[in-house]
């Protein structure tokens, strides 16, 4: 079973969030919270494996929550979810190590794709939020990206995980087995010297390796 948990100070929007998750059998949302003023003691008593976390809320914030949540329970998938494409906000929530960032008016099944693909090792993000996160890192370091080592195919792997994709669907892009794409991502890893898919990702475009 999938726990998840659900800050919005919409408590419409929670509770369709709440009937959307829970129609799939294996999602129980294990807790629905209007802020983030308690989130560190909220998370350590349910510790669910997946978070949904509004940006704007009263007292302590979207941004400011997945900060605490990744430096307590840096195990936890935080998938930030908003109405807005605000450049700063975008950048604050990747590096304090959310997991993926959708807008509010993606498709309500996309949400289910997004928790299902954080699961795998995915970092799932609207497209036009990845654009706009490609965009804004490009301006901030010029790293030439053969400085890594990274072979042709592995630079298309980092590229596909940058777009978001998952392990699966990445096998099926390139037409290799899933077992090989997890062997390539082992290999970016060590190169890039990180630990997981949204440290890869975000120093992928911090460092403008991907162009």
């Amino acid at each position: 079973m999938v726990s998840i948990v659900i800050f919005d100070d919409n408590p419409g929007r929670r509770e369709s969030l709440r009937m959307l998750l829970e129609s799939k059998d294996n999602f129980l949302v294990t807790g629905e919270f209007p802020d983030c003023n308690k989130v560190k003691e909220q998370i350590a008593l349910l510790h669910p494996d997946v978070v949904l976390m509004d940006i704007q809320m009263p007292g302590v914030d979207g941004i400011e929550g997945v900060r605490i949540i990744k430096e307590f329970f840096p195990d936890i998938h935080v998938i930030m979810q908003t109405v807005f494409e605000d450049d700063e906000k975008i950048f604050d929530a990747m590096r304090f190590g959310a997991s993926g960032y959708i807008l509010k008016k993606t498709d309500p099944q996309q949400i289910i794709i997004a928790i299902e693909d954080v699961l795998k090792g995915g970092s799932p993000m609207t497209p036009s939020i990845a654009t706009r996160v490609l965009h804004f890192f490009r301006k901030q370091h010029d790293i030439r990206p053969d400085q890594y080592g990274l072979s042709d195919r592995e630079m298309e792997i980092l590229q596909f995980l940058v777009d978001g994709l998952s392990y699966k669907m990445i096998a099926d892009k390139v037409n290799i087995s899933y077992n090989t794409v997890n062997s390539h991502i082992k290999k970016i890893y060590d190169k890039l010297q990180v630990h997981s898919v949204s440290e890869a990702v975000s120093k992928a475009i911090r460092n403008n390796i991907i162009r």
